[in-house]
């Protein structure tokens, strides 16, 4: 563990308060915001590594990594000093493994973790030093940035977002996608993995999911409301498996 990285995390959450920095984000629904933290709190936080491994496997996350880092390097190819955001990032689960597997590549870039859930950030806290969290909404990302930045030394752009697993969970899915826009640095790019639609009403007590999945076709169409270049398919091959369901994934690769 990094005890600097985690102390400064622990002096940061204290001067927070969650509902309040919801209210300044104008959170589609604090009240669900808040049942979403304690969620993720009580029931998945210190768990939540094995969770996702349990999920999609070893060769799945590989796989889900592997992908992801391929968009990232694709043209037009990050420096190797990028500054890269991920949104949603929770416990740091699969923002560690883009790192480490990007940074042969881009020994310089430096990698930023946004969560709402405070433990979250706390459990990615003690695998590394070098990801820098802080506290914040998929809906509002200039904002949480803006409310970050009174106590952290936290870009206003990025070079690249990354998202894993975190769209279905929010409730305005275009402020999302607004937002990862406009933190995007000139010629920017995102990559966003999620669940395709399903209908498994349990996952959204068992998983805290607010939409069951996503039709690729209409993410689609939404995205381009926002972005120039909208790339989109499903994962062949690779799951959710929960309860001993399964949903399909996609992988979306986004440039202004």
């Amino acid at each position: 563990m990094d005890y600097e990285n985690h102390k400064r995390l622990e002096s940061y959450i204290r001067k927070v308060n969650l509902r309040d920095l919801l209210k300044e984000l104008k959170a589609p629904n604090i009240d669900i915001a808040i049942e979403e933290v304690q969620h993720f709190t009580e029931k998945e936080a210190e768990k939540r590594d094995q969770i996702v491994l349990g999920y999609f496997g070893e060769a799945g996350v590989k796989r889900i990594v592997s992908l992801m880092v391929h968009h990232l390097l694709s043209p037009p190819k990050l420096g190797d000093d990028a500054k890269i955001l991920d949104v949603g990032a929770g416990s740091g689960f699969f923002t560690v493994k883009i790192d480490e597997e990007l940074r042969p590549q881009a020994p310089r870039n430096a990698f930023y973790a946004m969560d709402i859930t405070p433990a979250m950030l706390k459990v990615l806290t003690r695998k590394t030093g070098k990801i820098v969290p802080f506290l914040g909404i998929a809906e509002n990302v200039p904002g949480s940035i803006r409310q970050a930045q009174k106590y952290l030394r936290v870009p206003s752009k990025y070079d690249a977002v990354i998202s894993t697993l975190t769209l279905h969970h929010c409730l305005d899915t275009a402020k999302v996608f607004e937002g990862i826009r406009d933190v995007l640095e000139k010629n920017g790019k995102a990559v966003i993995v999620d669940l395709c639609e399903h209908s498994f009403e349990e996952f959204k007590k068992e998983m805290g999911d607010a939409h069951l999945g996503f039709n690729p076709s209409l993410v689609r169409k939404l995205a381009e409301k926002f972005f120039s270049h909208v790339y989109v398919e499903k994962i062949p091959g690779i799951c959710c498996e929960c309860s001993g369901k399964s949903a399909e994934l996609f992988v979306m690769a986004l440039r202004n």
